[in-house]
């Protein structure tokens, strides 16, 4: 049996001054709620994890060495199919 993933994609600037392309990164719901009370979504690795409000996705935690930036542009993907856990 499957269920749905909701999934977000939440884009981070490149570098200011830079011509580099933004990074997207895909995030699934968690079930811990955050700070401000919404669930958390992570990567797959688990590094990067924020709460999304609306279309703002602020950030908890990110890969050590990454640009840390408060809050992120979300955009809800399609829901996909996945295995139960």
């Amino acid at each position: 049996m499957r269920s749905l993933e909701r999934r977000y994609a939440v884009t981070l600037p490149g570098p200011i001054g830079g011509h580099a392309p933004p990074a997207v990164i895909v995030v699934h719901a968690t079930e811990i709620l955050g700070p401000g009370g919404g669930p958390v979504w992570e990567n797959t690795d688990g590094d990067f994890r924020v709460e999304i409000t609306g279309e703002v996705a602020t950030v908890l935690t990110a890969p050590i060495g990454s640009r840390r930036h408060p809050c992120l542009y979300a955009v809800p993907l399609p829901d996909r199919a996945a295995p139960l856990r």
